[in-house]
């Protein structure tokens, strides 16, 4: 009986301290949104840059090539990272649509010479 009640205790504190380790794994999980201020292709990385308050913010994160030759600096991004071992390392980089600049409005149409009034319609019969 000792046996069997000290394997299910053993079972149950495995599965709490496992349910802690996927639960840290997935806070490390972060994301920044800013500009890029440098990048670093023999490092493979980029920084990026937000403003907070009053002060500007930078994020240094590792990148894969693919999203190194994708970026430039000044580009507007969103960037999805992981924390492991004090590195931050992307998982996605988005840049964002440039802002489109609003047209000039068109010139007014010239005004239409007022139309000819049209006769007055009849009232249909019987109703």
């Amino acid at each position: 009986m000792k046996k069997t009640i000290a394997i299910v205790l053993s079972l149950v504190l495995m599965f709490a301290f496992t349910a802690v380790t996927f639960a840290a794994e997935k806070a490390a999980a972060k994301q920044v949104t800013g500009e890029v201020s440098a990048v670093d292709a023999k490092a493979k990385t980029i920084t990026v840059s937000k403003k907070v308050k009053d002060k500007v913010e930078d994020t240094v994160i590792a990148v894969d090539d693919k999203m190194l030759a994708d970026v430039k600096q000044g580009d507007k991004v969103t960037v999805k990272f992981t924390v492991a071992d004090g590195k931050n390392t992307a998982k996605s980089v988005k840049k964002e649509a440039p802002a489109k600049k609003e047209a000039a409005p068109a010139a007014a149409p010239a005004k239409a010479a007022p139309a000819e009034k049209a006769p007055a319609k009849k009232p249909a019969a019987g109703y």
